[in-house]
């Protein structure tokens, strides 16, 4: 009995140990990264991203953005939910291709019943993360369409498809302080009744702090509007601010 009970007590510790050393390595290989970003169009948009790396050079992602906020209420409560590969491509430069799904009314129904009218399957968005993180530089590009996955559009209006891009870049003065500019474009590129629009196009500068201990930053975004095919603005703005676990 005793033997027994010994032999139990070994099993025991080498299978926390197992269990300990295997929880550690799965830490090790997993991020979390929350992101809160509000401007004037998409309103408060919060955005999660979990990756679990494979190795060195890929990792697999999965992202969630809440676009409940701002002019995204009148959307169905519009939500997007995807997941890709980022390849680590050289020491701080990745791509990240992902595909995602909206789940809401605009893109199916062309936002037709509000709130209230929000489905499953409202839409598909193939989109791509382009980062530079390198000693003196940062960068960011960001492209992805907006396209209906279902037609339930009523009989006088039409499904949507947007497309979203930006490009940003800038020069790291300290690890705590960095400046740059900052281009982004809102477009749709389809709509049977109202044609394409450009909604918003702006170029500006952003200046950004960082807390390294944390790897979290806040960042201020404004400048000129190009082009807005909704109402003329003067400026546009942006907050964003985040870390990762």
């Amino acid at each position: 009995m005793k033997k027994n009970l010994q032999t139990l007590k070994i099993v025991m510790i080498f299978a926390l140990t197992i269990s300990f050393n295997f929880s550690f390595s799965q830490e090790d290989k997993t991020s979390y990264s929350i992101g809160l970003t509000s401007d004037q169009f998409f309103g408060f948009a919060p955005n999660v991203t979990v990756e679990y790396k494979l190795n060195d050079k890929i990792g697999v992602s999965a992202y969630g953005v809440f676009w409940s906020g701002g002019t995204g209420a009148a959307w169905g409560n519009w939500t997007e939910f995807g997941g890709g590969v980022n390849l680590y491509l050289a020491e701080g430069i990745t791509l990240n291709p992902n595909l995602g799904f909206t789940f809401g009314n605009l893109l199916s129904k062309g936002a037709a019943d509000g709130q209230l009218g929000g489905i499953a399957g409202d839409g598909i968005v193939p989109n791509l993360f382009f980062n530079v993180d390198v000693p003196k530089l940062e960068s960011e590009v960001y492209v992805g369409y907006y396209a209906p996955l279902r037609n339930e559009a009523p009989a006088n209006g039409s499904t949507l498809a947007y497309l979203h891009y930006w490009a940003n870049a800038g020069y790291k003065v300290s690890t705590s302080f960095s400046f740059g500019a900052h281009f982004e474009h809102l477009k749709r590129t389809k709509d049977d009744i109202g044609g394409k629009l450009d909604y918003y196009q702006w170029l500006g500068p952003y200046i950004q702090l960082n807390v390294p201990k944390i790897v979290g930053f806040l960042r201020l975004s404004a400048g000129p509007e190009v082009k807005n095919g909704l109402q003329a603005k003067d400026s546009f703005y942006k907050l964003s601010t985040g870390f990762t676990f």
